[in-house]
């Protein structure tokens, strides 16, 4: 850490009602800003009910706000099923309008949602552009599918709003992998604020470093597990299947998986000895970093991991109420960075099974993709210094005036 920001403040916004994704993004964008700035404080607006089940790094923090939850018909609800949604997302929009009027950042950065859910971060935007801060949209590689996403930003008149209100757009990838918006009419307005700055680089933690030896186990995640049944059900069904499936697997069930599932699948492989299953660990880098190799459904996070601590994959990604899973990992399929299984191998003992001996033997993705390089915290890194340098100095040249 050489650099320095005088006292520079970010505020992040990440809405949170399915998984742990884009908290687990704003995150490792906070942390790696604070760790190349000093002087630099980042505060992160969370509706992540396990918010605080992470750690964060000095000069990071969060605010929570109360949890909403997107069902699988793509309705929302209260996680507090006695308050009402629309009361729940009046105190939501409240809480960020007064921090944002309490923290004043010098950059405010939204994650995917470009005007929240359903619209609870447009007021601040607008006085946060009335304040001078620089307002960032961060999108991920892979939104949806395009007439799905088409159709939604339509209703909504998202592009209008964002070539308002937005200064720059950060697309979380490359731009020869995919393009977010593609398929969608987008405005010269917009499409000139657009940077595609790469994926997100992962670390692991100095203790996983430190032991520097990769442990003998399969490691299947499904990110936040609220979605991810099929998945786990599907890999004990193949390791009850095939006996000659003799490599141990660690299955991470997921935080948001019910409860009921998550009792059923213990019970389920307590007599397996080649199956260990836990419910959470807030340090799925070391986790990867770990492994033989990746079973996964392909949230963005999860790739980016993958990629980062080269690691073979099979992916089986869902399909509702989102294709965007999909679509990443028939890109990524493409260039051979991982291995895929469709619904029907994966709920197939006997195929599921050898798909999971085959990726155990699969060369990792520096082999099949060389030149794949995950510079997207360094660009943001350079990107941030230049937007905040440049408003101190047009702020101290106001002051001087």
């Amino acid at each position: 850490m050489s650099r320095r920001l005088a006292n520079a403040r970010i505020l992040m916004y990440s809405h949170d009602t399915f998984g742990l994704g884009h908290l687990r993004r704003c995150r490792t964008i906070a942390h790696a800003l604070v760790e190349e700035y000093r002087g630099l404080q980042v505060l992160i607006i969370s509706g992540a009910t396990i918010a605080g089940a992470f750690d964060y790094r000095a000069r990071v923090d969060f605010v929570k706000i109360p949890s909403v939850i997107k069902l699988r018909n793509g309705d929302y609800t209260s996680m507090d099923g006695h308050i009402d949604i629309q009361e729940t997302l009046r105190m939501r929009q409240s809480i960020i309008r007064s921090t944002a009027e309490t923290f004043q950042p010098d950059m405010f950065i939204i994650d995917k949602e470009p005007l929240g859910l359903r619209g609870e971060v447009e007021e601040t935007l607008a006085y946060l552009k009335t304040r001078g801060a620089s307002l960032v949209l961060g999108l991920r590689d892979v939104m949806d599918a395009p007439h799905l996403l088409d159709a939604e930003w339509k209703r909504k008149d998202v592009m209008g709003r964002i070539g308002q209100l937005y200064d720059d757009i950060w697309v979380y990838g490359p731009p020869d992998f995919y393009d977010p918006l593609t398929g969608l009419d987008v405005p010269a307005s917009v499409r000139g604020k657009m940077q595609f700055v790469g994926f997100l680089q992962r670390k692991c933690s100095p203790a996983r470093r430190a032991r520097n030896s990769r442990e003998d186990y399969l490691l299947v995640t499904t990110g936040g597990g609220g979605d991810g049944a099929d998945l786990v059900r599907n890999v004990i069904a193949a390791y009850d299947a095939d006996q000659t499936l003799t490599q141990k697997a660690l299955v991470v069930l997921g935080p948001y998986m019910p409860a009921e599932q998550r009792r059923e699948f213990m019970q389920a492989a307590a007599g397996n000895e080649r199956l260990h299953l836990i419910e959470f660990d807030n340090r799925m880098e070391d986790l990867i970093a770990g492994a033989k190799a990746v079973v996964a459904m392909g949230g963005y996070n999860t790739y980016c991991e993958i990629l980062s601590f080269d690691k073979p994959a099979l992916i089986v990604p869902r399909t509702a109420p989102r294709q965007e899973q999909l679509i990443r990992a028939l890109r990524a399929t493409e260039l051979g960075l991982v291995g895929m299984a469709d619904d029907e191998e994966a709920a197939d003992p006997q195929r599921f099974a050898a798909a999971l001996r085959e990726v155990l033997k699969r060369p990792p993705p520096s082999v099949t993709a060389p030149d794949l390089h995950l510079e997207g915290l360094t660009h943001i890194s350079r990107i941030v210094a230049e937007r905040l340098k440049a408003r101190q100095a047009q702020h101290l040249s106001l002051v001087r005036g």
